[in-house]
């Protein structure tokens, strides 16, 4: 009611509101306001800009602007919009800015985060050396051997045995675990002694941080290809009943596929080099990689139970993609 009550003597008198108001409020032009912003100054210099230009002009000029009504409350109404704008932009800048701030202060706490993790990962990459990769690998696959001997034979089975019914099962690690896993003692041998020599060469020419990824890879893969295989079989299984288990729950373990594509990389780079088959036979060695991948071929086709062919020919097909880039000069 006191609101509406101005507004009626505003429009009845105007010249007698204004030289009360002006009386009773004087205006400071040389008043400052502490905005936040330059947006916010503006405004509210504006406003004071407006003040100083109704002073400026002539009095008789004021008053027949203000003797009309209508203009009178335009320029009243205007000016409270104005005002209320601004105040309304102080407010929404202090949330912003407390927002703002709250977000600078989590983002520099993520931002330490990602750094001392990067200067760990360089660190660990300086510290890397080829021999170390090399006994690390060796030392990670024993250690899994020997648990094999002493751990639960179904938790072995369900997370360092690839299967495609496990794999169906989201036990998606087992991919790179069962690259770890040695049950017979043959096996674990005979994968070591051919990780060791040609890991080495590997290691020595292009780095112990190239070597731990062709290990991974050639691991990763050979998993793929072996599960690959095995869909296959299970689908032509229940097509034609040739098979008298489901081959979808063969597993498979062994470090082959990631040994195979580092073994075939060196030979690939290295085909004149001389080998000693079984510490005795010299052969080139290109003569030998022609044999590995022609008897995993013939494994596949024959439907060798004993030995994943598949899983071998996927460490093949990462050494070829790898020599492949090598070549090009993508290292």
């Amino acid at each position: 009611m006191q609101k509406l009550f101005s507004l009626k003597q505003i429009t009845q008198n105007p010249r007698k509101f204004v030289s009360q108001t002006l009386r009773s409020n004087p205006i400071s032009i040389h008043r400052t306001i502490n905005a936040p912003s330059h947006h916010h100054q503006h405004s509210f210099y504006h406003y004071a800009g407006c003040k100083q230009l109704l002073q400026e002009v002539p009095t008789n000029c004021l008053m027949k602007v203000l003797s009309n009504p209508l203009l009178l409350k335009r320029v009243l109404f205007n000016g409270f919009l104005e005002l209320k704008g601004a105040n309304k932009l102080l407010v929404d800048h202090g949330k912003f800015g407390s927002f703002r701030a709250l977000f600078r202060r989590q983002n520099f706490q993520f931002n330490q985060t990602v750094g001392y993790q990067k200067h760990w990962l360089s660190h660990f990459r300086r510290r890397l050396t080829t021999d170390g990769v090399v006994i690390g690998l060796i030392v990670t696959n024993v250690a899994v051997f020997l648990l094999w001997r002493v751990a639960d034979p179904k938790f072995m089975r369900q997370n360092f045995m690839i299967q495609l019914d496990n794999f169906k099962s989201g036990r998606f690690h087992t991919m790179i675990t069962s690259a770890f896993s040695h049950i017979e003692t043959g096996h674990i041998i005979s994968n070591m002694i051919g990780l060791y020599f040609f890991g080495k060469s590997i290691g020595y020419h292009f780095g112990p941080e190239f070597l731990l990824k062709l290990y991974f890879a050639g691991a990763f893969v050979g998993s793929a290809f072996y599960l690959v295989h095995h869909a296959y079989l299970a689908l032509s299984s229940k097509n034609t009943r040739m098979f008298e288990s489901d081959p979808s729950k063969v597993p498979g373990l062994g470090a082959s596929g990631a040994v195979n594509a580092i073994m075939l990389l060196d030979i690939f780079l290295n085909p004149t080099k001389t080998i000693y088959l079984e510490f005795i036979i010299p052969v080139p060695a290109i003569l030998l990689g022609i044999f590995l991948v022609g008897h995993d071929m013939m494994r596949i086709l024959e439907g060798n139970s004993q030995i994943s062919g598949s899983a071998h020919l996927g460490g093949a097909a990462v050494a070829a993609i790898a020599w492949a880039r090598l070549r090009k000069g993508r290292f």
